[in-house]
């Protein structure tokens, strides 16, 4: 990671502008193409998705791009025939030959489950169904479906074979990858950016943010803005980065209220309810955007301090933390790329 994310929409539209505003006037005042500015927008994987890129070879690179964010949106979707996760769905116990994305996103996916004991589960999907947060049909399961539901899960037993490409998912497992998908997307973007010659460029996909080069063509950094949960109209501070992908999650983004309570979508593995710890929000910076996206969801599932000592024994990774008590917590390595902006916040730089 180099040091030197309400709804959707608000949410991609607010970090676009900050991370462009300095370079806003590029196409009229540019004297060399690279630093000319290109965008295109994008719908899919259910969020508005804001690709940027910088120079000569960057209004061939969106095309492509978009090509790519398609191609996975109908490969990822466990919803979509033909798909490779609805295949695996469909095929559960017997070994599914599926896309190089899909295998990756696995991996990564299966990497973070182990490294926070399960708080990443790819195995969640008919738990997350049977709330509605896939339809939007939402209800309260009772805890005798929910239990028999994660009686089914079995995630630690999926087998990834590399050489044949094929993935093995236990009798009666489903898996889906909205924890890490948009993440993957991203990273995906700016590698196809990178290869085809772009070298400054950044993408907002439904708040995950992602950029490529330490700084923009004008030489400053990217600026990305840390939302408020509790207010998703404005932000608690600004972060100031080079490359690196920054993801936030947090309850505030989806959710549903029956009888008086909130049920947010971020679900925990163990029960099959949604999280309800110390946490409004946690953002997560680090280098690779498949990790930072799944590492989001894991980590505000095991809360505040579960989360600071990951993040202190993993070196690549940064957090901002916001707590239900108002607290903003911004670990060591953003400390000097963090600019406060947030109301009523008292605000915790660890060293």
């Amino acid at each position: 990671m180099h040091c030197k994310k309400l709804t959707p929409l608000l949410l991609a539209v607010l970090i676009f502008i900050m991370s462009t505003s300095c370079s806003a006037g590029a196409n009229n005042d540019a004297s060399t193409d690279s630093n000319e500015k290109y965008q295109k927008q994008v719908y899919a994987m259910d969020t508005v998705m804001i690709l940027t890129a910088y120079g000569e070879k960057a209004d061939e690179s969106l095309e492509e791009a978009e090509e790519a964010i398609l191609s996975l949106e109908s490969d990822l979707d466990p919803e979509a025939e033909g798909g490779s996760v609805y295949a695996l769905n469909q095929n559960a116990g017997t070994a599914v030959a599926v896309s190089e994305d899909c295998f990756n996103i696995m991996s990564t996916s299966m990497t973070v489950f182990r490294e926070t004991n399960g708080a990443l589960d790819p195995g969640l999907y008919p738990v997350i169904k049977a709330w509605g947060f896939i339809s939007g049909d939402y209800r309260v399961p009772s805890q005798t479906e929910l239990d028999d539901l994660l009686a089914q899960m079995d995630t630690a037993s999926i087998q990834l074979d590399e050489e044949s490409m094929t993935i093995t998912l236990p009798a009666g497992m489903e898996v889906s990858f909205g924890a890490a998908a948009k993440g993957y997307t991203a990273q995906k973007v700016l590698d196809i950016m990178a290869e085809a010659g772009v070298e400054s460029a950044i993408v907002s996909l439904g708040g995950n943010v992602q950029t490529l080069g330490d700084t923009k063509p004008d030489g400053s950094q990217w600026t990305v803005a840390v939302i408020d949960p509790n207010d998703t109209g404005s932000y608690v501070g600004l972060l100031y980065v080079g490359q690196t992908a920054v993801v936030t999650s947090g309850g505030y983004q989806r959710y549903f209220e029956e009888d008086g309570v909130t049920y947010i979508h971020i679900l925990n593995p163990e029960t099959g309810c949604p999280v309800d710890n110390d946490l409004l929000s946690l953002t997560v910076v680090t280098d690779d955007g498949t990790r930072a996206d799944a590492l989001s969801t894991a980590l505000f599932v095991l809360g505040s301090q579960e989360a600071l000592a990951y993040a202190d024994s993993h070196e690549d990774v940064e957090l901002v933390i916001i707590t239900k008590d108002n607290q903003v917590i911004v670990t060591a390595g953003l400390a000097d790329c963090f600019s406060e902006s947030g109301e009523g916040y008292t605000y915790e730089y660890l060293g």
